[in-house]
């Protein structure tokens, strides 16, 4: 227990004297827990916030009749139901218990803004739907102006007017996707919020609705019912239930409400705080390393006083525990201002989101005792994992070290660690290039790309010496005798170098893969439209998933008959389950589809296809074992199945999808029929120009939809890309200003060391400015290692994963290597490195010649 409590002392004592060497320490872990703790509690917020609001919206509803089958594809984990017959409503009504009943008609259609441009459409559905006269059963509530009574007329929610610049009384364009002319008479919220998210809502007349958001009158996507004062959910429902036909099914609201949620917004959350959690932990891995040399400097220049306790008869363990408990100290302190911290980033973030363009939903910040106790727990742990070997080595320190002169920590690099670095980069290089190019193994390439992160880590010590004197050439030539110090000073301690260095390797290396990833993608859309776009200019409106909300299919006969234009195809989209499984089908003449389409070798003929034709691509068709002339069956949402015979085989479907069927076909089976993409063909002679001019001036009266070039086409597609690029850019930040932190503390450490070899330059006529150099180009040493290194290892994941992906997909990756924003990435890192190393060189310019020189 004694030496329990003289560990704690000394400790105790150590950090009350050498506070300012851990300050760099407590501000990486203090931003790597702020991160964490700021993450968990805005994802718990969020979630609160969106429950609240769905409850709150669905409160006065408490069974909802649908149709018993959804199709569910890749692209919609939401789903595709049949409408339900509006005729139920007079045997509900009639249901003890029911006090109320209404259809809820719900389909796509996005709104234009005061300029003709669509409002929303880029992630949240564009909703529109009928105005339900019941306040109980309407989610959305009348906050100014009145409901909709005449054909025409709609409400919208406010935040859509207030993105779009629209007000009561102004008339715009909604496309459902026919184009319908409305007047606004009216705004809503969603449960006393402008909106749900970014999702756009319009609600029309029930007339209105059924018209232009389903396949017929008479129908809606759900019949909404309030029971009774008395009456619980449960029971309403099964009640409501006994009254249906086969097909159609009732739940109760509370189910409803948590499906909508989940739906809408659970996806979204899950993908979000995952991201920033995998950027928590790459931001405290990024600190271990600085957490690591911190200890490590701070043990070898302790080396004296640690032998002078052994001399007096201090225990190993009590060293190695006064260094832990120094570690777990300044881990709980860094930790506990972390909470603090991130309880301030998840108020700022969710004030920063509505100002950016995400309004989500206002509500106090929910502070969990999981998303305190775990970013504390991690902080503290992290902490005492970085120390252990410091500690360790503190611990083994012997009484005789006391009488040596030197205590600067010089290791270097063992034969053993260069055999082990090179073992394991041998075997992650091989591992990852055979998942990479035998077929696309992700995990196996995963692990090769782990085991290449460890090598890199390993072999940096081996690597450093190497690098440094290639890095440090251009110093020595433009700075002279202070850039040969500056180079023989990095060369002093490779491990210390190297681990310094190795922070901001792996914050380079995430950036360069995220880069070139992203370059990648790019270059595959760009390969994508060149192998399938035949036409020359493409019609659209953008949007995640399959096109935004569409537009008229009737737009297409306007378009072919333009003198200009030789050819033109609307594509729009279909769903059905072959084979128990979801499937998007392509709704299109595949008569013409040739004509505007690259869809390689083709086996059959597309035509004549009628209501019973198949085209499949030979990758799906190959997975089924199916060729020409074989039996689909195609079951639809509606109920329906139906034998389709395999017509045509194609080789290229990234643009057509795997199944095409035609509009003949789709028809009995459509809710809303819509165009995704129009691909048009210009006559020979015809310029681009001039004929985009001219299907422009046909866009105007279908609700304005984009008519862009390839090249805009393909830049438009890419623009999410960039801005999920923006996104990783904006939270690698803080890991790589973690990494200099981490630089910047090993200088100031490093100086703090070299106090009397400092004193002794300045004192045989070394001037400040030499000096401040000399620390400088130091830095920039140690960060041009790191950046590089950092590029190559980024390099090397981001081609193996790309190749891996490639060999997996149906869809062709590209690789492509963006030297413009490498360079850019490259130059970031020096240029930080030189910032960094600014505190440092200041710090050890202001030194006293005479006292400095008098420092033991």
């Amino acid at each position: 227990m004694s030496g329990t409590r003289a560990s704690v002392r000394i400790s105790l004592s150590s950090l009350r004297t050498h506070k300012r060497r851990f300050m760099g320490t407590v501000s990486a872990v203090l931003l790597g827990v702020a991160f964490l703790a700021g993450t968990l509690v805005m994802g718990d917020t969020l979630r609160a916030s969106f429950d609240d609001l769905f409850d709150t919206a669905s409160s006065g509803t408490d069974t909802v009749v649908r149709s018993s089958d959804a199709i569910t594809t890749s692209d919609d984990a939401v789903g595709t139901r049949q409408p339900v017959d509006t005729g139920l409503l007079e045997a509900i009504e009639k249901t003890p218990g029911v006090a109320a009943a209404a259809p809820s008609i719900e389909g796509n259609g996005q709104l234009l803004d005061a300029d003709g441009k669509g409002l929303g459409g880029e992630g949240p559905p564009t909703v529109a739907g009928n105005w339900i006269a019941d306040e109980e059963l309407n989610a959305y509530e009348l906050a100014e102006g009145r409901a909709p009574r005449a054909s025409g007329e709609v409400v919208v929610n406010r935040g859509v007017a207030d993105q779009g610049d629209l007000k009561i009384g102004d008339t715009t364009t909604l496309r459902t996707p026919d184009p319908v002319q409305v007047k606004i008479v009216g705004l809503a919220t969603f449960a006393g919020e402008d909106g749900l998210a970014q999702v756009t809502f319009t609600g029309m007349t029930r007339a209105d609705a059924e018209k232009y958001l389903m396949p017929e009158p008479g129908l809606a996507a759900t019949l909404v019912v309030r029971g009774e004062p008395g009456t619980s959910q449960e029971q309403l429902t099964q009640a409501v239930a006994a009254q249906l036909p086969g097909g159609v099914e009732a739940i109760t609201g509370e189910a409803a409400g948590e499906e909508a949620m989940e739906n809408n917004t659970e996806q979204f959350l899950g993908l979000f705080t995952t991201l920033l959690l995998v950027f928590s932990g790459i931001a405290l891995f990024v600190a271990t390393f600085s957490i690591h040399n911190t200890f490590a400097i701070v043990v070898a220049q302790r080396t004296r006083e640690n032998a002078l306790l052994r001399a007096l008869g201090a225990s190993r363990r009590q060293v190695l525990g006064s260094t832990m408990i120094e570690a777990g100290v300044v881990g709980l302190l860094a930790s506990a201002a972390g909470l603090a911290g991130g309880i301030g980033i998840a108020a700022g973030l969710q004030a920063l989101f509505p100002a950016v363009g995400f309004p989500f939903p206002e509500g106090t910040l929910v502070i969990s005792a999981l998303s305190m106790l775990l970013p504390l727990a991690v902080g503290v742990v992290v902490c005492l994992g970085s120390a252990l070997l410091p500690a360790v080595r503190a611990g083994r320190t012997a009484p005789l070290a006391a009488l040596r002169e030197n205590t600067v920590e010089s290791s270097g690099a063992s034969r053993s660690r260069a055999l082990t670095g090179t073992v394991l980069g041998a075997g992650g290089v091989g591992l990852a290039v055979l998942g990479a190019l035998g077929g696309g193994a992700v995990l196996l390439t995963a692990l090769g790309a782990l085991l290449v992160l460890i090598a890199f880590v390993v072999l940096g010590p081996v690597a450093s010496s190497s690098a440094i004197r290639a890095l440090g050439a251009p110093a020595r030539r433009m700075r002279g005798i202070s850039g040969a110090l500056a180079q023989r000073n990095a060369l002093r301690s490779p491990k210390r170098t190297a681990a310094t260095a190795t922070a901001l390797m792996i914050g380079v290396a995430v950036v360069s893969l995220f880069t070139v990833f992203a370059s990648s993608l790019k270059a595959t859309m760009d390969d994508t439209v060149s192998r399938n776009f035949a036409g020359d200019v493409a019609v659209s409106t953008p949007g995640f998933g399959d096109g935004g909300s569409g537009f008229s299919p009737r737009m297409e006969p306007e378009v072919r008959q333009l003198p200009e234009v030789d050819s033109a195809l609307g594509l729009g989209n279909g769903v059905a389950r072959i084979d128990g499984k979801g499937a998007a089908l392509t709704v299109t003449d595949p008569g013409r589809l040739q004509s505007v389409m690259h869809l390689g070798e083709v086996s059959g003929s597309f035509q004549n296809f009628g209501t019973d034709g198949l085209a499949v691509s030979e990758q799906k068709a190959e997975d089924e074992g199916w060729k020409v002339g074989s039996k689909a069956e195609l079951a639809f949402a509606d109920g329906e199945k139906q034998t389709f015979t395999v017509r045509a085989l194609y080789e290229t479907s990234e643009l057509t999808g795997d199944y095409v069927v035609t509009r003949e076909a789709w028809e009995p089976h459509r809710t809303q029929e819509s165009t995704r993409l129009m691909v048009v063909s210009f006559k020979d002679g015809v310029e681009t120009g001039s004929g985009q001019a001219a299907v422009e001036r046909v866009a105007q009266g279908f609700g304005n939809p984009d008519v862009q070039t390839r090249d805009e086409y393909i830049e438009t597609s890419a623009s999410t890309i960039d801005m999920m690029l923006t996104l990783v850019y904006a939270l690698l930040a803080l890991a790589v200003f973690i990494a200099l932190l981490g630089i910047a503390n090993t200088l100031t450490l490093a100086v703090h060391e070299r106090t009397r070899e400092l004193g002794l330059l300045r004192s045989v006529g070394q001037t400040r400015a030499q000096l401040r150099s000399m620390v400088r180009w130091e830095s920039v040493m140690i960060a041009a290692f790191g950046t590089v290194g950092g590029l190559v290892l980024g390099g090397f994941l981001s081609w193996a994963l790309v190749t891996a992906a490639d060999g997996q997909s149906s869809t062709p990756f590209s690789f492509a290597v963006p030297p413009v924003q490498l360079t850019v990435v490259a130059l970031v890192g020096v240029v930080a490195g030189l910032l960094a190393g600014w505190r440092p060189a200041r710090r050890a310019a202001r030194l006293d010649v005479l006292r400095a020189i008098a420092t033991e």
